[in-house]
C-alpha cells in the first residue's frame, strides 16, 4: 500500500469514527456540551465552510460571509415573528409560514450573494478582499440603523417560530442538533462532489490561471459570480440555524467582530481543505469556552483575563507551527513521513487545495 493510499485509508477510518461519535454524542455528553459546544460547530463550520470553499476552490477569500449568515438569520426573524400583545419584539413582524419564510430567506440571501458576486468577481487580491468586507460593513449599518428591520435592539423570539419538521427547538434542543449535523454533512458532500464536476474542475483553473482559462474560452467572471452565489447559499443556511440555535439576531451578530471571528475559524482550522472548517470552528469554540469559564477573575499572569488575547495567541501559535493550519499539520506529518521514506518527492508543509478534491 502506498503511502497516499494509506493516508486516504486513515482519514475514512477517522472521518467514521467521527461520524459515529457526533451520532451518539447526545447519550455520551452533557446537554451543554451537546448545544453550546457541538450544535454550534456544526452551524459555524457550516460558515467558514462557506468560506474555506471559496478560498481553497476559487481563490477567493472573502469576509462578506459572515454579513450574509446575517441577512438571511434578519430575513428570517423579520418573517417569522409576529406581534405580541404587550411585548416589543423589534422587526417587521410579517407572521409569514415558517417554512415559507426559511426558503425565502435563503433565496434573498443568494439573489444578494450573487449580485455580490457579480459586482466583486472582476477584482482579484486585496481589491476583492476589501470589496467583500465591504459589504458586511453595508450589511451591519442596514440592520442597525434602519429601525424597521430591527435597530440595534435585537429581534427575539425567533426559535418559536420553526417549521413543522424542526419541531419545539426552544425545549427540544438534541432535535436542532441532529438538524444542524445534517445540514453540515449534506453541505460536506455538496462540496465535495462539486469539486469534481468540470464546472469544479474550472473553478480551480481559474483560481490558478485566469488568464489562461479566459483564453481557452472560460467566462471567468462568470464562474467566479456563481461560486460566491453557492457560498452564499451555504452562509445563509448557516444564519438560519444560527438564528435558530441564538433565537434572537442584533447587530453584533453581523460587524466587524463576527466577521473576524469567521475568518479565524476557517484559518485555525485550514483554508486548503473543506474539513478544516469544522475543526477550526470546534478548536475555536472549545478554547472559547474553557477560557471563559477557567481563567482567573484577576486574570492569567502577564497576558490578563482577555478572551481576545488568548485565543489571539492561540491562533499565533497554530499559524506559526501550520499557516495551512490544523489540517495543515496533519497533511505535514505525512509529507514528512513521505520525505524519510526517500520516495524522491519533495515534503511540502501541506496539501494543495486541488490535491484534496
Amino acid at each position: 500500500m502506498t503511502l497516499e493510499r494509506k493516508k486516504l485509508f486513515v482519514e475514512r477510518g477517522i472521518g467514521i469514527a467521527v461520524l459515529v461519535f457526533v451520532l451518539v454524542a447526545p447519550q455520551l455528553v452533557s446537554g451543554f456540551w451537546m448545544d453550546a459546544i457541538l450544535s454550534q460547530s456544526f452551524i459555524l463550520g457550516i460558515g467558514a465552510a462557506s468560506l474555506v470553499f471559496l478560498s481553497a476552490y476559487g481563490g477567493m477569500i472573502s469576509l462578506a460571509q459572515a454579513g450574509l449568515m446575517g441577512i438571511a438569520g434578519y430575513a428570517l426573524g423579520n418573517m417569522v415573528t409576529e406581534r405580541v400583545e404587550g411585548g416589543d419584539t423589534k422587526g417587521l413582524l410579517l407572521g409569514w409560514d415558517p417554512t415559507v419564510s426559511v426558503v425565502a430567506a435563503i433565496l434573498l440571501t443568494v439573489g444578494i450573494g450573487i449580485l455580490f458576486g457579480a459586482v466583486a468577481s472582476r477584482s482579484f487580491g486585496i481589491y476583492f478582499l476589501m470589496l467583500t468586507l465591504t459589504y458586511s460593513v453595508i450589511a451591519f449599518l442596514f440592520v442597525s440603523q434602519v429601525t424597521q428591520v430591527g435597530g440595534f435592539s435585537p429581534i427575539g423570539g425567533i426559535d418559536r417560530y420553526t417549521p413543522g419538521f424542526m419541531g419545539d427547538v426552544v425545549n427540544d434542543r438534541e432535535r436542532l442538533y441532529y438538524v444542524a449535523l445534517a445540514v453540515a454533512l449534506v453541505v460536506y458532500a455538496a462540496i465535495r462532489y462539486l469539486v469534481r464536476t468540470p464546472f469544479g474542475i474550472a473553478l480551480e483553473g481559474i483560481r490558478d490561471e485566469p488568464t489562461r482559462m479566459a483564453s481557452l474560452g472560460y467566462n471567468v467572471t462568470l464562474h467566479r459570480t456563481l461560486a460566491f452565489g453557492i457560498g452564499s447559499l451555504i452562509a445563509a443556511l448557516s444564519g438560519v440555524l444560527f438564528a435558530w440555535w441564538s433565537g434572537q439576531l442584533s447587530p453584533s451578530d453581523i460587524g466587524l467582530q463576527a466577521t473576524i471571528q469567521l475568518l479565524v475559524i476557517a484559518v485555525i482550522g485550514g483554508l486548503t481543505r473543506i474539513e478544516g472548517a469544522w475543526l477550526g470552528a470546534f478548536a475555536y469554540i472549545w478554547i472559547s469556552n474553557e477560557v471563559t469559564n477557567k481563567i482567573p477573575e484577576g486574570g492569567l499572569w502577564l497576558i490578563g483575563g482577555s478572551f481576545n488575547t488568548v485565543i489571539g495567541l492561540a491562533f499565533l501559535a497554530i499559524v506559526i507551527a501550520s499557516p495551512d493550519g490544523l489540517m495543515g499539520i496533519w497533511d505535514r506529518i505525512w509529507s514528512g513521513m513521505r520525505g524519510r521514506r526517500g520516495t524522491g518527492e519533495p515534503a511540502v508543509a501541506g496539501g494543495s487545495a486541488g490535491s484534496q478534491a
